[in-house]
């Protein structure tokens, strides 16, 4: 991460510079304060009928089935991003040095890319991968050497530390979903995986992502 900056200008100035026994105290830094208490309840989500009660009767021409389908795919999404979040945590690890773990995995042995790729791969600014490196280096998750047959490139490889942590987690978050999957049967499961195809292939192909790249 890069350092902070001091805030503001320099100002110029006639006045000579105090001596050693004139230095001006520092001033205290406040600590941060706490955030206010608010006495606003918090509204516990709704069951998908309720919800689309509410669309029905604030928008009367939505789609029932379009509805409860999307909301929940939505609060899936919400509920699995916590649980995985969860279990990076109590591992060790942040979301970020993840995936990059995963990017380097899934390019094969010998696990190596180079930041501008890792960057290119993750849709990061260079600075913001050089910070996600330098921590994982200090780990020892990943290693950091220039290329032999080119000085100039720089290489990055996943160590034998981070191939591990990356199959604890991938073994945790199978566990969990699973039992996320255990009440659908076999032609279910085909359903659905059949059916959620279809849909990333149709927003792939008319959604750009984060990088406005469209797979289609």
């Amino acid at each position: 991460m890069e350092s902070d900056t001091e805030s503001g200008q320099d100002r110029p100035t006639t006045a000579e510079p105090p001596g050693p026994s004139e230095q001006p105290e520092r001033p205290e830094t406040p600590e941060p304060s706490e955030p206010p208490e608010t006495s606003e309840p918090v509204l516990p989500e709704s069951d998908l009928e309720a919800h689309l009660a509410v669309f029905q009767r604030e928008f009367p021409e939505v789609d029932p089935q379009v509805e409860i389908i999307v909301a929940a795919l939505f609060r899936l999404h919400r509920r699995m991003s916590v649980a995985y979040s969860r279990q990076l945590t109590a591992l060790g690890i942040t979301n970020a040095e993840w995936e990059v773990l995963r990017a380097l995995v899934l390019v094969g042995a010998p696990y190596r890319l180079s930041p501008g790729e890792l960057a290119r791969s993750l849709g990061l600014t260079p600075a913001a991968m050089t910070h996600r490196i330098d921590r994982m280096v200090t780990d020892e998750l990943v290693t950091r050497t220039r290329d032999e047959n080119n000085r100039v490139r720089v290489i990055i490889e996943l160590t034998d530390a981070g191939r591990d942590m990356w199959v604890r987690v991938v073994r945790e978050a199978a566990g969990f979903e699973a039992a996320l999957l255990q009440d659908l049967g076999t032609r279910q499961r085909d359903a659905l995986a059949e059916g959620l195809r279809r849909m990333l292939a149709r927003i792939e192909e008319t959604q750009p992502d984060g990088t406005g790249r469209t797979d289609g």
